[in-house]
């Protein structure tokens, strides 16, 4: 009964998406433009941690749809590492939405293990609630905090985000937005990857407004 609980919500769930991309290719193509500074003004260098770009290939570039991104390695001085991507489109409407990482990682050979979400202070903003997502790959596993961020909101839910995305189109004339994606290896233990990844969102997230404008 479960499982055909969970096909019906998933259909239906599938219908309201498709019925809402549908909507969103019937408004007018004409959007504003925003100002914002390129992703490449991010620091490279920040509270302890030194950043190295590592770009992708053209063909990863064209399969993700990006308007920009960036791709950056980031250690600390105790060589913890931290991986952390910011694809940011500027336009949604012409079929190149932003992709899931649950859907990505997969296919890079990554195993999905756990899911769920985390709260995260930022001083100054408040809390943020961003998706937590346990990757095993061989005998190496990653932790991953991801979410959806643009005109004005910060959104862990995939399906809440295209909501918002297609009601901004409506209302807005605006469908910009950007997925944001950190990683890092588990060996010291998930509790330490955790905090590692939280405190990093606590020292980079003030510097993402200029770069995905709300």
């Amino acid at each position: 009964m479960l499982n055909v609980r969970g096909s019906i919500r998933l259909w239906i769930t599938a219908g309201i998406l498709g019925g809402a991309m549908l909507m969103l290719h019937s408004v007018s193509h004409g959007q504003a433009i925003v100002p914002r500074q390129p992703l490449s003004e991010l620091a490279y260098s920040f509270a302890g941690w030194k950043g190295v770009e590592r770009p992708f290939s053209q063909h990863v570039i064209e399969a993700a749809g990006v308007s920009e991104y960036t791709n950056r390695f980031y250690v600390d001085q105790t060589n913890a590492t931290i991986l952390l991507y910011i694809g940011y489109y500027a336009s949604q409407k012409t079929g190149d939405t932003i992709h899931s990482p649950k859907n990505c990682l997969p296919g890079a050979g990554w195993d999905p293990i756990r899911s769920g979400h985390t709260r995260i202070f930022i001083p100054g903003t408040g809390n943020i609630v961003v998706n937590e997502y346990v990757i095993q790959r061989d005998q190496d596993q990653d932790l991953v905090f991801y979410w959806y961020q643009g005109r004005g909101r910060v959104i862990a839910s995939e399906y809440l985000s295209k909501f918002w995305m297609v009601a901004d189109a409506i209302s807005r004339n605006r469908t910009d937005g950007a997925l944001v994606r950190l990683i890092t290896p588990i060996g010291d233990g998930q509790e330490s990857a955790r905090a590692r990844l939280e405190n990093f969102v606590r020292i980079a997230f003030p510097h993402l407004h200029e770069l995905i404008p709300n």
